[in-house]
This record gives C-alpha cells, structure tokens and sequence, in this order.
C-alpha cells in the first residue's frame, strides 16, 4: 500500500505541475518566467476551462495523498 500511494502522489505531482504549466497566458518561454503578457484577465472558455478543472481536481487530490500518507506514518 505504501508504494502505491508514493508513486500515485508521485504521478500527482507530475500532473499538478504540467498543469499550472500549461495555464500560463503566454505563448512562449517569456509566460513560464512570470514576464507580463498583457494582465487583461479573460473568461475561460474549451480547453481553458477543462485544463482549470483539471488542475483544482489534481490538486484535491494531491492534497488528499498528502494527508493519506501522513495519517499512515509512512
């Protein structure tokens, strides 16, 4: 059990980060580091929107690992 839940917190995390990655407005390397790209907030619309639910799901999830673990002394 105590591998299961490592490599599903593992993969989690992997998911959590390509996640809030791919959410970045620009459209390039200049969006990764923080530089500005505007700063006119839009509504989220298609893949946008799924992305944004994704991310809150994964990271629900990754927080739920999280104090799995920790309950479990692991």
């Amino acid at each position: 059990m105590t591998n299961f839940l490592n490599i599903a917190l593992i993969i989690t995390s992997v998911g959590l980060i390509l996640g809030v990655i791919l959410q970045s407005k620009g459209a390039g390397l200049g969006g990764l580091t923080g530089a500005d790209t505007g700063g006119v907030f839009t509504a989220r619309r298609g893949i946008e929107r799924v992305l944004f639910w994704v991310t809150i799901a994964l990271s629900v999830i990754f927080f739920g690992l999280v104090i799995t673990i920790i309950i479990r002394g692991v």
